[in-house]
């Protein structure tokens, strides 16, 4: 091992992931782009670890390329309207050849157990069936979709049977009536319905797609369903990614508290997505994750664990725990998810209608992302609406970030009387400050 304290710190980070996510059920969907690409065994081992950690897993495939595959080979044409195929009775036996191989293959890449490689003594079952209920879309618009259909029911008790007795469950892109009637359904919605109906944590689609760009050609890392609307009313998006996205939103819409929209094209990218602080794909959710609030007695050990390597190395003024849980109401913090990676506190000097903020920390796993001007912007409203005229600091690192922010340079005599008194002159700080 190159690394092995890199290694220890890696695998502490995500020990909060894996103690959330533990007993939750995810419901994951790639298309049949995924298997062509040859990326099939690795998301099995991706999945497989996964399951290893407790999760329940329910996996969704598509079959887009072999259908059409399938109907190249018999030399049949291809039919869409607006994006959605029209499966006719030709059609409809393509899509079951497809559907059928694909079960195979997803089956046998579960099915993976040599030694020295990440599934060794896995021995998964992964149980699929007809567990999916659905209708014709019917004629739209004087244009008859033939045998193509729509999800109407998911057999949610019978899946949860399954995966408490620690199976996985597939799902593929074809619906039954109960006549007995086949129909082709899209990969995407029949993600959505399993995961509604399951209550699912997550919905991870895997796809085709690259990373997702804003207008600005800003990477789009996380937005709320109210958010994702807005992005597909500005109509700039490409197709396909659209047309994920429209999915995602639906899925928050519907009760799912987050679905993440992941490149496939990146090795193990549904394991950086969901053991990583940004991930690497854009995940849409039914609330706003990241939070900036006042501090409470239970995170003070989340604000040690963020200033301790700050304090060791001269950069804030050490603070013992007894301190902190006595100034617990001074301190602000922003937290992500559950997981506080900001800090800063707000000391009021009323008589001088002046504020001091110290403490002012991110996480250096996500600096430069903006959160340390999202936390000092915080801390200037609450001191604005207690009621002070300017907010100072005293720093020895960090000068020109505050520079950069409004602050300006000033003296020990600039500072309020009470704090001239306990001013350290060893640190010899710089005094910046700003007025509200």
């Amino acid at each position: 091992m190159e690394n092995p304290v890199q290694f220890v710190q890696w695998l502490r980070s995500v020990a909060p992931y894996i103690h959330a996510f533990r007993g939750k059920t995810f419901v994951v969907a790639f298309p049949g782009e995924l298997v062509i690409a040859g990326a099939l065994p690795v998301l099995a081992q991706d999945l497989s670890l996964l399951h290893a950690l407790g999760i329940k897993i329910v996996i969704v495939h598509g079959s887009r390329p072999q259908v059409a595959e399938q109907l190249a080979l018999r030399n049949v044409d291809a039919h869409f309207h607006h994006g959605v195929r029209i499966t006719d009775i030709a059609a409809m036996e393509c899509s079951k050849e497809a559907a059928g191989e694909l079960r195979l293959d997803i089956e046998a890449a579960f099915s993976q157990g040599l030694p020295n490689t990440p599934m060794a003594h896995s021995a998964i079952r992964i149980i699929s069936g007809n567990f999916v209920t659905a209708r014709p879309i019917g004629i739209v618009n004087g244009v008859d979709f033939g045998l193509t259909g729509v999800t109407r029911k998911v057999a949610a008790e019978t899946i949860h049977k399954i995966l408490e007795a620690g199976s996985l469950v597939l799902l593929g892109p074809l619906g039954f009536s109960p006549t007995g009637e086949a129909f082709n359904l899209t990969m995407e919605d029949v993600a959505v319905s399993a995961a509604t109906a399951l209550k699912a944590d997550k919905l991870i689609f895997i796809t085709e797609t690259p990373m997702m760009v804003d207008q600005d050609n800003e990477e789009i890392h996380e937005l709320s369903y109210q958010q994702a609307d807005e992005e597909l009313n500005a109509n700039y998006l490409p197709p396909d990614s659209a047309f994920y996205l429209e999915h995602a939103a639906k899925a928050c819409k519907a009760g799912v508290p987050r679905v993440h929209i992941v490149p496939y094209a990146m090795d193990g990218s549904a394991l950086l997505e969901l053991f990583t602080h940004d991930g690497v794909g854009t995940m849409v959710t039914s609330e706003n994750l990241e939070t900036l609030r006042e501090a409470t007695i239970e995170d003070v050990g989340a604000i040690i664990k963020l200033i301790e390597p700050l304090e060791a190395d001269g950069t804030l003024v050490k603070r013992g725990r007894e301190l902190i849980e006595r100034e617990i109401n001074q301190f602000s913090v922003i937290e992500h998810d559950g997981v506080i990676f900001g800090c800063a506190a707000l000391y009021p000097f009323h008589y001088d209608k002046m504020a001091e903020m110290a403490c002012l920390t991110v996480n250096p796993d996500v600096q430069g992302q903006g959160d340390g001007e999202r936390i000092l912007k915080h801390m200037e409203r609450r001191a604005r609406r207690a009621g002070f005229h300017s907010l100072f600091v005293l720093t020895t690192r960090t000068e020109h970030w505050f520079l950069k922010r409004g602050f300006v340079k000033a003296t020990v005599d600039d500072l309020p009387r009470d704090r001239q008194k306990m001013y350290n002159w060893q640190r010899k700080s710089l005094v910046l400050i700003k007025q509200l």
